[in-house]
């Protein structure tokens, strides 16, 4: 029998927990026997006095075992279970896109995703915007989906690692959210709980994203990758450019759209493309569907220009309660903002930096994000035919086009927007969307 109080002191004094004592811990926190302030101790204590990744790994599996892990074997799949995971940033769109197209190579996704977080946007904000779709299924519309669409796009359902939601929810108030062995414990174990094979991570650096400097990015990734081959998961990480939105359309509706253009060919920005392709080529070599990057690489255009990964997202929107026909008709299912004003350029040159973060948490004042748990989204809003860096723009060209709610607000976001956009002279060198590969020790 372990004391909570005993195991934060032992934690805050720089002892390394044993395994006993963190399942006792989460189970106690999973039952109710923890007050909130207990709680709070333990993650202030983890938070100045850190992890060792079998500590963390310990932690990730206790929290992954504090509710249902999904079994897929029953299913009869045919293919590995594989899944992405982003860090999150702005126009951030991937899982819409890279989802669909490895289940079309013959893996099979069930995807469990977020909402937004502070200036990123969420997975299954975006989805919601999509009339009829189910975020939260049953377990047999799940396995359907998985089954017959090869993925699945859900939120966290109450009995997936519920440990994490209550640790998280006091994590949040108590300012020891940038843990890096909680947030390893906290993505890892809902990630394990949907029963994977393979898991890739997506660890955002730069202006817009939550690690801003590649140190605090590449320690991340680190520890993710090592402690998911400690917790018996496969699993490779890229850390990926965020010093600008992904794609060139942020907010929840108008990614959907965007994420529709890709897979069907309308439209395939080059900086998205190339991340479907590296993530999606990683995820296959995990899942041994291919043997190089490169195979995985070409699978996978493939599976985009023949149209197959376009069929899967179609499918898995069905299935999950929404529209058939939203490849021919998105427009007829997603809300469109009242009013839609250029962003003009207030001089001539090249753009060659972003506030990224600050346009996000534009999108959040325009309503399409979230300042408190309980707000209520506006899914039309955002903004769209963002220049991207190395970009030419002439003085009153459009920078964007904000879409808003109503004629004020987006006179007010289209000013704020404009100073966003830092344009000189001379244009910027190139930069790789992809800037480093870490991979477990073994391999790398």
């Amino acid at each position: 029998m372990f004391l909570p109080q005993e195991i934060i002191r032992r934690k805050r004094d720089g002892h390394e927990l044993g395994s006993d004592e963190i399942c006792y811990f989460i189970k106690a926190l999973t039952s109710g026997l923890l007050s909130e302030g207990q709680v709070a101790a333990f993650a202030m204590a983890v938070y100045f006095q850190g992890m060792t990744h079998q500590e963390c790994a310990w932690l990730t599996s206790a929290m992954r075992d504090s509710g249902r892990v999904l079994q897929w074997s029953s299913e009869f799949l045919g293919g590995p279970v594989l899944d992405k995971h982003s860090t999150g940033g702005v126009g951030d769109n991937i899982s819409l896109i890279l989802a669909p197209a490895i289940a079309a190579c013959g893996g099979f996704v069930p995807m469990i995703s977020g909402r937004g977080l502070g200036h990123t946007g969420g997975t299954l904000d975006k989805l919601d915007s999509i009339q009829g779709y189910q975020t939260r299924p049953d377990m047999a519309h799940l396995a359907r989906a998985v089954r017959d669409a090869g993925c699945a796009i859900i939120g966290q359902t109450i009995d997936l690692a519920p440990a994490d939601r209550r640790l998280y929810a006091i994590r949040d108030v108590t300012a020891t959210v940038e843990s890096v062995p909680l947030i390893t414990a906290s993505i890892l174990s809902k990630k394990m709980a949907a029963g994977l094979d393979g898991l890739v991570m997506d660890v955002k650096t730069g202006s817009g994203a939550f690690m801003a400097s590649p140190d605090e990015a590449h320690d991340l990734a680190r520890s993710l990758v090592d402690v998911a081959q400690e917790a018996g998961l496969s699993s490779h990480a890229l850390i990926t450019d965020m010093d600008q939105p992904l794609a060139s359309s942020a907010g929840n509706a108008v990614e959907i759209t965007h994420a529709i253009a890709h897979l069907t060919g309308v439209r395939r920005e080059p900086r998205v493309h190339n991340i479907v392709l590296a993530l999606g080529a990683e995820m296959l070599l995990i899942g041994g569907l291919v043997k190089t990057r490169q195979e995985g690489s070409v699978r996978l255009e493939e599976a985009l220009s023949s149209g197959h990964a376009a069929e899967r997202f179609a499918r898995m929107i069905s299935i999950l309660g929404g529209p058939a026909d939203i490849l021919e008709r998105p427009a007829a299912y997603l809300p469109r903002a009242t009013v839609s004003v250029p962003v003009p350029a207030r001089e001539s040159g090249y753009v060659t930096r972003i506030a990224t973060r600050d346009l996000g948490m534009i999108i959040v004042e325009l309503g399409g994000g979230r300042r408190r748990a309980d707000d209520v989204i506006d899914p039309s809003v955002g903004l769209t035919s963002l220049a991207a860096i190395g970009q030419q723009v002439t003085r009153g060209e459009p920078l964007a086009y904000v879409h808003a709610a109503t004629p004020d607000i987006a006179g007010w976001a289209a000013g704020a927007v404009a100073e966003l956009f830092t344009i000189t002279d001379q244009a910027p060198g190139p930069a790789s969307v992809v800037r480093e590969f870490v991979l477990p020790k073994s391999n790398a």
